[in-house]
C-alpha cells in the first residue's frame, strides 16, 4: 500500500497507508488528518481539501482540470503546487507522497 505523509502548517507530520483508487482527501478523512475539511465530500465543489504537493511529486499527481482550477480560486494562499486533494487519485506511483495543509481552509 502506498504511504502518504500529511504535514500541517506547523510542520507536524503524520504518515498513513492509502488504498489505490481512493483520493488523497478520502485517505485523510478516513485517518482523521487535521486540516482537510472536505466540506463537499470530494465532489470538487469547494476548496476545503486544498493541499500543497511536494515538488518531487508534482509530475506524478496529474494535471489540474478546469473545475479544480475554478475551485482553487476560492482557496487562500494558492501556490504553484496547490491542488485539491479530492482530485489526486492514490496509486503505487504516489508512494511516499508528501502534502502540506494550509493554515486555513476557509
Amino acid at each position: 500500500m502506498p504511504k502518504i505523509t500529511y504535514i500541517d502548517h506547523e510542520g507536524n507530520e503524520r504518515t498513513v497507508e492509502a488504498k489505490n483508487g481512493e483520493s488523497v482527501m478520502e485517505t485523510a478523512i478516513k485517518n482523521s488528518i487535521p486540516g482537510i475539511d472536505a466540506d463537499c465530500g470530494g465532489a470538487c465543489a469547494c476548496a476545503t481539501c486544498h493541499v500543497y504537493v511536494d515538488e518531487a511529486f508534482m509530475g506524478k499527481v496529474g494535471e489540474q482540470q478546469e473545475m479544480e482550477k475554478s475551485m482553487l480560486d476560492f482557496a487562500e494562499n494558492v501556490q504553484a503546487n496547490s491542488r485539491l486533494s479530492c482530485q489526486i487519485t492514490v496509486s503505487d506511483a504516489l508512494d511516499g507522497l508528501r502534502v502540506t495543509t494550509p493554515e486555513s481552509q476557509h
